[in-house]
């Protein structure tokens, strides 16, 4: 996977100076440096420029790479709204969102994931396109919640299901890959929707919603 991923970064994505401040400023600031990989990041460019998407929905900010990449694909009309656990990381991802020239397309909303989710349903507020990279045991839990607030015909983005390419090794246990096995599963066998695990990153589970 990493000889995969190193050939993916180098041939297919260019160097990005915005991005890699994001990256250097995580780890000044001592957190896990956990960002998307710059190919996985390029991919989600892609896939809201190319669905059209406007109302973005991302679970886990970190430090912005992941929402530098979202609100790059939606370019000057759209909306990102970022959910995030960490006050301190919310406020780092913000700062990088509007040097990135978004500071007035994302919304922060700050507390356990769940909770926002809920308050968001309570809006009446709904997405086409939802970005999930937060902590693994509750992604059954977030998919359920965004299948609530997605438009038709939606992508659901879940990253880091190969667990290290755990999932597909019996004789590999990691700490998560019983949970992304789980996941996985239970998103192919979803009735309401479309799915592809992509080996891109630590692994991109692209859903769509159907209609």
């Amino acid at each position: 996977m990493e000889a995969i991923n190193s050939y993916l970064n180098k041939v297919f994505v260019e160097q990005d100076e915005t991005l890699e401040g994001v990256l250097k400023a995580i780890v000044a600031k001592g957190m896990r440096p956990i960002s998307v990989s710059p190919a996985s990041g390029k991919l989600l460019t892609m896939l809201v420029a190319m669905t059209g998407a406007k109302e973005v929905l991302e679970i886990g900010a970190l430090g912005g790479y992941s929402g530098i990449c979202l609100a790059r694909g939606f370019g000057a009309h759209g909306r990102l709204t970022s959910l995030e656990l960490e006050q301190d990381y919310a406020e780092l991802a913000n700062a990088h969102l509007a040097g990135a020239g978004f500071g007035g397309q994302v919304g922060y909303l700050i507390g356990p994931a769940l909770q926002s989710l809920e308050q968001l349903k309570s809006q009446g507020r709904t997405f086409d396109f939802f970005f999930i990279d937060a902590d693994k045991e509750n992604y059954k839990n977030y998919l359920n919640a965004c299948l609530e607030l997605a438009m038709e015909g939606a992508l659901i983005v879940a990253d880091n299901v190969l667990a290290g390419g755990s999932v597909a090794d019996a004789g590999i246990q990691r700490q998560h890959t019983e949970n992304m096995r789980k996941f996985n599963e239970m998103v192919a066998q979803h009735p309401q929707l479309e799915s592809m695990l992509l080996p891109l990153g630590d692994g991109l589970l692209v859903s769509r919603v159907k209609k």
